[in-house]
């Protein structure tokens, strides 16, 4: 375990290291929560308690979830891409041959990623969000810690989906196509655009058990105190079930697709 303790470190150092990348993500993210801030006070003000938050609640949904952007790496970019790119070229053999787990390699790398991330382009924004707005942030230490162990669960979750899609790089030459819809998948299904529990009827209640909802709508949903006792417990098995489930999809898909592996270009 202390090999992967020491990518996971090594990950982090990697991110840090771009330091205007950094900044320019802090700044973006704080932009776009100001625009969403005040395009949710306007819906919320003709709809209270929508989806069943106050407006409070709403708004610091908002600042929780541009600061969880990076960390589940919702943008696109990230190992996938990297992991595709060492696919196509071949250089996947070289990783094959190692005496080290591929998937708990770059599981590792991606869980260091994600701490700096959270650390260096999400606590800013939302500072700067509690202090432009009224925010509803629990002032119980034991949920603020409930709520990192949620986002723990929300990047193990998001790494599994982006390993399964970087893996599909054996079968497809070129992994853009795939990486767009991840994307975009990502994108409207995790909350990001509007929480999930403004979603009405069937519709809503599936969207809800999917996998995106796990990254961003559950941990959000944990910080502000929507699931309490069984509920809460029932919120992080949802999350457990689905990164356990996702990482055994991964393995199976790894099988699969290096039981024969063809490098490309010889």
């Amino acid at each position: 375990m202390r090999l992967y303790a020491a990518v996971a470190v090594s990950g982090f150092r990697r991110h840090a290291t771009y330091r205007v990348a950094t900044a320019a993500g802090v700044f973006t993210n704080t932009v776009f929560g100001f625009i969403i801030a005040y395009t949710f006070i306007a819906l919320w003000d003709e709809r209270p308690h929508l989806g069943g938050y106050d407006q409070a609640q709403a708004l610091t949904f908002v600042w929780v979830t541009q600061a969880l952007l990076a960390p589940v790496e919702l943008m696109g970019g990230g190992f996938q891409e990297e992991l595709q790119e060492r696919i196509r070229s071949g250089d996947i053999a070289v990783d094959l041959y190692r005496p080290v787990d591929l998937q708990l390699w770059w599981l590792a790398a991606d869980l260091g990623r994600a701490v700096f991330q959270l650390l260096g382009r999400g606590v800013v924004p939302l500072a700067v969000g509690a202090l432009a707005f009224d925010l509803a942030l629990p002032a119980d230490p034991a949920r603020w810690l409930t709520f990192a162990f949620s986002v723990f669960l929300g990047v193990v979750v998001s790494f599994a989906l982006r390993y399964l899609v970087a893996l599909c790089a054996f079968w497809l030459l070129d992994g853009a196509g795939v990486n767009m819809i991840s994307v975009l998948l990502g994108i409207f299904f995790t909350g990001m655009l509007l929480p999930l529990t403004v979603f009405p009827g069937l519709f809503g209640e599936t969207v809800r058990l999917l996998p995106w909802a796990a990254m961003l709508q559950v941990p959000a949903d944990v910080l502000l105190g929507q699931h309490t006792g069984t509920g809460l417990a029932g919120a992080l098995a949802f999350q457990t079930g689905w990164a356990v489930a996702l990482l055994a999809a991964g393995r199976a898909l790894q099988s699969l697709a290096t039981s024969k592996v063809v490098v490309q270009g010889g």
